[in-house]
């Protein structure tokens, strides 16, 4: 582990180089720590987060801008709104599609569509795997190494485009992990209404998650609300209240890129933290 110096970051970020993951590329994991982290004894909720190398620092985000996770954090602990979180960045991987794209749904399409996945990317979806070594290995190291809130509603997973529908998978495959799914600019086109209906049916009861969605009206966000539409149909018929264990957003004029996550960053990480928005 090493502490990182970040070009604009607040708080403390400490880094896991190249992590072993069978089956897996190895990646960096970033952990973040809340400027108040060592002056407490206190425990904080987690947010695990998809995409670790865009959240932190820009000169390391893909475009060039980056979440500004830690920013947001400190802005709502500044006014009160949290009392604080620990954001474990996943870094992405050469095979994020793969890494990415929830297997079970996948692998219950036509064995042609299963085929043209596979050619274009160089095999089949690797989320089992991801989310297994997520579950098994890096929480219980996070939980005994940090001051966390080990329990299911002080656990939360967080991603945009297919970090969006990963964070979903995990709430589905994992209720009793993970607490809380932020799901950004949910990328459904991938695997469209069957994608949404195989996630939206499993979806556990309302009663014990929080559940964010959100999407823009630009770019790649434009093809979005069809399906979102449909998702919150499922909501609803699990038990889910708008507003209260979950939440939907349209932002007009937003489109598809961690600028406009950035600029809304506050809401899903205040949500998923329990906070009424």
């Amino acid at each position: 582990m090493q502490s990182i110096e970040l070009s604009d970051a607040t708080g403390f970020l400490e880094r896991y180089a190249d992590m072993p993951i069978r089956g897996l590329l190895p990646r960096n994991v970033d952990v973040w720590l809340p400027a108040n982290y060592h002056s407490s004894s206190e425990a904080f909720p987690v947010i695990y987060m998809h995409d670790g190398q865009n959240l932190f620092d820009p000169a390391l985000a893909y475009i060039g801008v980056d979440w500004g996770i830690d920013e947001a954090l400190e802005n709502l602990i500044a006014s009160q709104t949290i009392n604080g979180a620990i954001v474990v960045g996943i870094w992405n991987s050469e095979q994020r599609i793969r890494d990415y794209l929830p297997a079970k749904p996948f692998y219950s399409a036509s064995a042609a569509i299963q085929a043209q996945f596979e050619t274009a990317v160089g095999g089949g979806p690797l989320s089992d795997e991801y989310l297994a070594w997520i579950v098994k290995t890096l929480k219980p190291q996070i939980d005994t190494r940090y001051r966390t809130h080990p329990e299911p509603e002080h656990t939360s997973i967080m991603g945009a485009s297919m970090g969006g529908l990963i964070s979903l998978y995990a709430l589905v495959e994992y209720p009793q992990i993970f607490g809380n799914a932020g799901c950004v600019s949910t990328h459904w086109p991938i695997g469209a209404s069957s994608l949404v209906a195989w996630l939206g049916k499993r979806l556990p009861k309302a009663g014990k998650h929080r559940i964010y969605f959100d999407f823009g009206t630009e770019d790649l966000d434009a093809e979005y609300e069809p399906y979102q539409i449909e998702m919150d149909g499922f909501m609803q018929a699990a038990g889910y209240i708008q507003g209260d264990n979950w939440l939907t957003q349209k932002f007009v004029g937003a489109g598809h890129s961690e600028l406009a996550w950035r600029e809304r960053a506050e809401l899903p990480l205040a949500f998923l933290l329990g906070a009424s928005v």
